[in-house]
């Protein structure tokens, strides 16, 4: 029997709506999502699953999808890891890709807040900031792909492209902006569905509300002067970024 792979996948990357951007695409009843949203499949990007093979992969995320569905899943940390681009570039040359970015600064601190909701993060942001080059060499292996302290890194967006657009030509690249998508839902939903090529729905886009929000019951805020430094950090990041999306990003530039 012919191995059903996904059509396209939701790369990530994390804390910029793209458990939200999941249940939008499975509204549609001519997509399936591969089940359960959470744990994610990560299959390409955990060596022991990828060893599996190709089979295993379909068989326990797709063996189940309806006759003529557009298979599609999520693993949020494919972005972060140039070793996925290798093997998606390998294994699925055809596939499509979608990924979600968001403001690098609001982005960690929303990783920051949801390190602290699972119990993982004690110190203060600004701590935790300047912890993180050594937290993430030393971190457990465990944590080898979550990367919990993971805050400034996962913001250099332009750097973490690079990979996928080596692989992959622009076309097969869907990048949306977190800020955008909260902004126009419906408006987000019809671009999904023109790129993954099945009809419009836009109302898909209505009513599903924040998904996987990150919870602040301290009300933990930011200095305005981590803000500012943060800025500074992520300027030329985001200027080398504005050139591969060929567009400013007006939400950003506060």
């Amino acid at each position: 029997m012919r191995q059903r792979l996904p059509s396209f996948i939701i790369g990530g990357a994390p804390r910029c709506g793209t458990t939200w951007l999941y249940h939008l695409a499975d509204r549609h009843p001519k997509i399936y999502m591969a089940r359960p949203v959470a744990p994610e499949p990560k299959f390409f990007l955990l060596d022991d699953l990828y060893q599996k093979g190709l089979a295993h992969y379909a068989g326990q995320w797709f063996g189940n999808a309806p006759t003529g569905a557009l298979l599609g899943e999520k693993s949020t940390n494919y972005l972060e890891n140039a070793v996925v681009a290798q093997r998606l570039g390998r294994d699925l040359p055809d596939v499509r890709l979608i990924f979600v970015l968001r403001n690098p600064i609001d982005r960690a601190f929303s990783n920051y807040l949801w390190s602290c909701q699972n119990g993982l993060e004690t110190e203060s942001f600004d701590k935790a900031l300047e912890l993180e080059g050594r937290r993430c060499r030393e971190q457990p292996e465990r944590w080898r792909y979550s990367q919990p302290f993971s805050y400034l890194r996962r913001g250099l967006y332009d750097e973490l492209l690079k990979p996928w657009l080596e692989q992959f030509s622009r076309s097969r690249l869907l990048i949306l902006i977190y800020e955008a998508m909260l902004a126009d839902p419906t408006g987000t939903a019809a671009k999904l569905h023109t790129f993954l090529g099945v009809p419009e729905r836009p109302e898909d886009g209505l009513g599903l509300g924040p998904i996987n929000a990150v919870h602040n019951p301290e009300r933990v805020c930011m200095r305005p002067e981590t803000r500012q430094w943060l800025a500074t950090y992520y300027a030329a990041s985001n200027r080398r970024l504005r050139a591969v999306l060929r567009a400013p990003i007006v939400e950003w530039d506060a």
